[in-house]
């Protein structure tokens, strides 16, 4: 005979798998990308997944720029060589190319919340690592008057998710820009890139203790040449933070950037 405790949690289960198909039927899982049928909601179709360039060992143990062929051991790129960034470590999921930008600017700019599952949920299989030793998540943040337009600070929400399903502590608001800046993606070049955000954060007196002496995730959408990480980093190791790394949905790979 089953305990009445038995039969209510197996009654409560054929009731919530039966909702579930029903749910299924009326509004089918789709494709993230493309919009087609899958199996499970928030999820790439076969077709999309196999176009995402996604990025696998070996890379750069600085940057997580890939490599053509792997080295060995914990080598840096020529890039991080020639300059190291102020972050300790960067981790990105996918290229950005022309399989992933479609993705990535839906969610930045045309209210695509609904990806934000699915990406959270990948971060948090690439960044396993770098989450292990963190003691705190922080977004990169947007201007208020450029969240005030926008509404939503795409790198927060994933940053929030992220910490939901990695159970790290995250906080929106260690972080903040001081000033407006020009959008990244006007600069001409990698040194307009640092000097259009350079002073442009800090953390607020009154979160400094919050990062003092912690290891920092930054997570941010897209990892270009990395001056606003590198910006971000200076900002929060100047508030006593003790290491800090990053994690991004994408980077931008130009040819021979992660030449050794």
């Amino acid at each position: 005979m089953l305990a009445a405790k038995e039969i209510t949690a197996f009654t409560g289960a054929l009731t919530r798998r039966g909702l579930s198909s029903v749910l299924d039927a009326l509004f089918p899982p789709l494709c993230v990308s493309c919009k087609g049928r899958v199996s499970e909601p928030h999820s790439l179709c076969a077709t999309c997944w196999s176009a995402i360039s996604f990025i696998e060992e070996p890379f750069c143990a600085m940057c997580g720029s890939p490599f053509d062929m792997d080295p060995g051991g914990e080598t840096l790129c020529g890039v991080c060589l020639a300059k190291p960034h102020d972050f300790a470590s960067a981790r990105a999921l996918f290229r950005y190319d022309n399989a992933s930008k479609g993705l990535i600017l839906t969610f930045k700019y045309g209210d695509r919340l609904d990806h934000a599952p699915a990406f959270a949920r990948w971060l948090d299989r690439t960044g396993r690592t770098l989450l292990d030793d963190t003691d705190l998540i922080v977004p990169v943040p947007l201007h208020r008057w450029r969240l005030w337009k926008r509404r939503y600070n795409q790198a927060s929400i994933l940053a929030a998710r992220l910490a939901r399903l990695s159970g790290r502590p995250f906080d929106p608001l260690a972080l903040e820009r001081k000033r407006a800046t020009k959008n990244q993606g006007e600069m001409p070049s990698a040194k307009a890139r640092r000097r259009n955000v350079l002073g442009a954060f800090r953390v607020p007196p009154k979160k400094a203790d919050v990062v003092k002496d912690r290891n920092i995730l930054l997570v941010d959408d897209v990892f270009t040449t990395g001056a606003t990480l590198d910006a971000c980093a200076r900002a929060l190791k100047r508030a006593g933070a003790k290491r800090v790394d990053a994690l991004a949905l994408a980077r931008v790979v130009r040819p021979g950037q992660s030449d050794i």
